[in-house]
């Protein structure tokens, strides 16, 4: 038998639940709190209590805690940016492509040294070790506790950065240090911004982890804590820690893994509604559509792992309004998880898509009375917005005209009608306003590699790229005997010698016991 609690800390809900196998024992939701954490540790109190004397495998936690204080920017650490690459990557510098008031927060001190690698892996110029000595004096001397190095193609070749890494740890013991290589991809701008990202955040997941943790505790929970990712699957809290950009878009990754879950279909549309947006998002085999093109993130562009998404602003407690037209417009604006104070049904003064949906007979919520005086014919009419508001985002994630099968989950899936232009069928699976928390207690650890490889047959490439994913899912957490590879694609590379091949290779297991 077993059994993992599942948390998904949400902009207006925290939701969880007591797994057992594959059954739900035990699901609850409480309103996310402005500090977070005191939500987590009511709903850990909440799912402790219908535990009972059963103990639990391990808790996975998922949260939006990072990347809204990147967008909302609060909560970040000046960064100290060293870039190796010069003379060739001197004309863009670190911080570059932000927008002003995140690099002005952001930006600490930006070094730039010789070294790095050409397209086809040979030295642009040796690393420039003392200048690398000297710029993390500087860092020390400026007070700076959070390191970003990046290197020019080193996907390629992560040599120099693992180098510059260990002179910088010398001169600053103390120091959060990220490595671009670890996180992103080809593509020195974006992957520079991904470990500039992570490398702000390091200071609040090191505060966040800890708090999950001391959370735990109280709750007299004693498992092992993972964070859920991007792609739908967790690491250990520890690494998550380190790398907590990894953890950007887990929410809306778990409402699809749950709703894939819940409802057995493993090709499908997922549509998200939350109580501020709604995301639609595409399952291809039971786990999340990746992007491949560039995401970005606070106004950030970012090439790294994660979900094929898109997000508009119709959620539970969106806002309602009609213009001097009639023309009635939903969100983007939310009473998020101030709903049981603004809300219309609740005796507050925002009118609400909650409220729409209560006058319209879709849900029971609140007083009704409190909204006998909305028109029908206005109700339906909002209904008959958010119903097209729907169909669009869904139009544009579909990948042909061919209608599709779309799973509703979410708080907010009352707004989803039974019928939508593309849909061939809208499935509401049960527990589906928690698939959220679902999704984040049958997680799988992962482990993914995307490397180009030289001097190898294609056969030997692969089966090393295989390994190294390999090892990295079991330094997440995974249990060596359950990995199962899911994903491997090869891209060769004509302009490289050698027979040059890109190769990604993803895979897949169960937590490892103890």
């Amino acid at each position: 038998m077993r059994r993992r609690i599942g948390i998904d800390v949400g902009g207006t809900n925290t939701d969880a639940v007591l797994l057992e196998d594959d059954r739900v024992l035990h699901a609850m939701k409480t309103p996310t709190t402005a500090d977070v954490l005191t939500g987590v540790r009511i709903a850990l109190l909440d799912v402790a209590r219908a535990m009972g004397a059963g103990g639990v495998q391990a808790v996975m936690i998922g949260t939006t805690h990072f990347v809204n204080a990147v967008v909302q920017r609060r909560d970040l650490a000046p960064v100290g940016a060293l870039r190796i690459g010069l003379p060739a990557a001197k004309s863009l510098p670190p911080f570059c492509d932000w927008p002003q008031d995140l690099a002005a927060i952001v930006r600490g001190q930006v070094h730039m040294v010789e070294g790095g690698h050409d397209f086809d892996g040979r030295p642009i110029m040796p690393l420039d070790e003392a200048a690398v000595r000297a710029a993390a004096r500087a860092m020390r001397e400026g007070g700076i506790g959070c390191v970003a190095i990046s290197s020019v193609f080193s996907p390629l070749d992560p040599g120099m950065e693992r180098r510059a890494a260990e002179i910088l740890q010398a001169e600053m013991p103390d120091a959060a240090i990220t490595l671009s290589h670890d996180l992103g991809r080809i593509g020195l701008l974006e992957r520079e911004n991904v470990a500039l990202l992570n490398a702000c955040l390091a200071p609040l997941a090191r505060h966040t982890i800890a708090a999950f943790e001391e959370a735990l505790r109280q709750a007299g929970i004693a498992a092992p804590l993972f964070i859920t990712q991007n792609d739908g699957t967790v690491i250990r809290a520890e690494l998550a820690a380190r790398f907590p950009v990894l953890s950007f878009a887990s929410g809306p990754t778990n409402s699809m893994r749950g709703a894939a879950f819940l409802t057995g279909v493993q090709d499908a549309l997922v549509v998200d509604v939350g109580g501020t947006t709604s995301d639609v998002g595409a399952l291809k085999g039971g786990f999340p559509r990746e992007a491949n093109a560039v995401v970005q993130v606070g106004g950030v562009r970012t090439l790294f792992r994660m979900p094929d998404l898109l997000s508009i602003g119709l959620g539970g407690g969106s806002h309602v309004e009609a213009d001097g037209a009639g023309r009635i417009r939903i969100g983007p604006r939310s009473v998020g998880f101030r709903l049981p104070e603004l809300a219309r049904i609740f005796g507050g003064p925002q009118l609400t898509t909650s409220d729409i949906a209560v006058r319209a007979g879709l849900l029971g919520l609140g007083d009704a009375a409190q909204v006998e005086d909305v028109a029908l014919g206005f109700a339906e009419a909002t209904l008959a917005e958010a119903a097209r508001m729907l169909e669009e985002t869904i139009d544009r994630m579909k990948t042909d005209a061919a209608p599709v099968p779309l799973l509703a989950v979410g708080g907010g899936a009352f707004l989803v009608p039974d019928r939508l232009q593309g849909v061939s069928e809208v499935l509401r699976p049960a527990h589906a306003a928690v698939a959220n928390a679902v999704g984040a207690a049958i997680a799988q650890v992962s482990g993914e590699t995307d490397q180009v490889f030289q001097g190898m047959t294609r056969a030997e490439a692969m089966a090393e790229a295989e390994r190294i994913a390999r090892t990295r899912a079991v330094e997440a957490g995974a249990d060596a005997a359950t990995l199962v590879l899911v994903d491997i694609e090869d891209l060769p590379i004509a302009y490289l010698p050698g027979g040059a091949l890109r190769v990604r290779a993803r895979v897949v297991g169960e937590i490892a016991a103890g």
